[in-house]
């Protein structure tokens, strides 16, 4: 028993290394960046505008950097419209209620309620409550603005390598969420087939398990929609790819209807029997490893082909292994099985490029 727990633990230790030395793999080119501009923020305010102590040029490069490829550039105009507020409130307090204890709470609650109206984004509001701040306890102009130039010079470095030198490719964005996605269902998929096929409920609530957690990634992926458009649109670099860029989020919607249609495969397929469900395990095998195809490469035409040539050979051996294997009452747990991995299938297709009608239609014909 202790073996065993000892074991575990070393897996699990494992596991957590592998996360951080990914997170810190995937998040070096950030860093990078985030490093250059703040160095560059520095420089420019310290030799260029004569700041003697410009601590806060490269805080705001490094601040506004500091959130997902396409974000970068709103966040940086998210935290320049902070500091102006927090900076004007904090001087109309002083000019109007003179010193004392009451112009801090005032400025501070008036700079962060502006803050929240015109926009409410976290890094908005901490800006324009640090600016109110700052220039209500130093109640100095000068240092005020001061800090709005500094403001000023950290966002202008960050919006030039976002928009410029280091604008993110948005199709390049969408498709490794979309892969992130698609290879969590596969994950998913291939723990069913192996839990049918050995018959063990543990591995089935483990692939229950890893296809609740795609909800993350499809979370994420339906972040990374809206910023790849956003990317497009207001990107120097990347607007004339707008239109490609719409047509391709609204086809990546699609792998959250597929997503769910995994997740109630597993629970459909889970749930019939051991020693009448063994049969489906090759089928979600397959199922499993054309979606681990598209996650490698989900932009490629002959990924994308293959992946319906494989869908539909699947349904129509679904089809024929039920009349074989399957229950001989009807509305059985395998037909249903079989029912729902058409509909996977279906979704597989339609994620492909396939037109959803054509596509329900093909798995359909398969049936017969």
């Amino acid at each position: 028993m202790v073996t065993s727990l000892t074991a575990a633990a070393r897996t699990r230790a494992r596991a957590g290394l592998q996360r951080a030395w990914q997170r810190l793999v995937t998040g070096t080119w950030s860093l990078v960046q985030q490093t250059v501009a703040a160095t560059a923020a520095w420089v420019i305010a310290k030799q260029v505008v004569d700041h003697p102590e410009p601590f806060f040029a490269p805080i705001a490069a490094v601040v506004a950097l500091n959130t997902a490829f396409g974000e970068r550039g709103s966040n940086a105009l998210r935290l320049l419209q902070g500091v102006v507020v927090g900076i004007v409130i904090g001087e109309l307090a002083l000019a109007l209620l003179g010193s004392g204890y009451v112009q801090l709470p005032v400025a501070l609650f008036v700079a962060m309620a502006i803050a929240r109206a015109t926009g409410g984004a976290r890094v908005t509001v901490a800006q324009a409550a640090a600016g109110a701040i700052l220039t209500v306890v130093v109640g100095d102009a000068e240092t005020g603005f001061e800090r709005l130039a500094d403001a000023l010079i950290g966002a202008g470095v960050a919006l030039v390598l976002t928009q410029f030198l280091f604008s993110p490719e948005p199709l390049g964005l969408l498709r490794r969420a979309e892969s992130a996605a698609l290879a969590e269902m596969a994950y998913g998929l291939r723990l069913t087939g192996q839990a049918l096929a050995d018959g063990d409920d543990r591995v089935a609530g483990q692939a229950l398990d890893a296809l609740r957690t795609l909800r993350d990634q499809l979370t994420d992926l339906a972040r990374v929609r809206e910023a790849s458009i956003r990317v497009a649109r207001h990107s120097v670099v990347w607007r004339r790819r707008t239109p490609l860029v719409v047509r391709e989020t609204e086809n990546a919607g699609h792998l959250d209807l597929l997503g769910d249609s995994c997740l109630m495969l597993t629970r459909v397929a889970t749930r019939i029997r051991t020693g009448t469900r063994e049969w489906l395990a090759p089928h979600l095998h397959e199922l499993a490893g054309t979606l681990s195809d598209l996650s490698a490469d989900p932009d490629d035409p002959a990924t994308r082909q293959d992946a319906v040539s494989r869908t539909l050979r699947t349904a129509q051996s679904l089809a024929h292994d039920l009349s074989v294997h399957g229950s001989p009452t009807s509305e059985s747990p395998e037909e249903a099985t079989v029912i729902v991995s058409r509909i996977v299938a279906a979704d597989i297709m339609i994620f492909s490029g396939i037109d959803p009608a054509q596509a329900i239609d093909a798995v359909h014909r398969r049936r017969q």
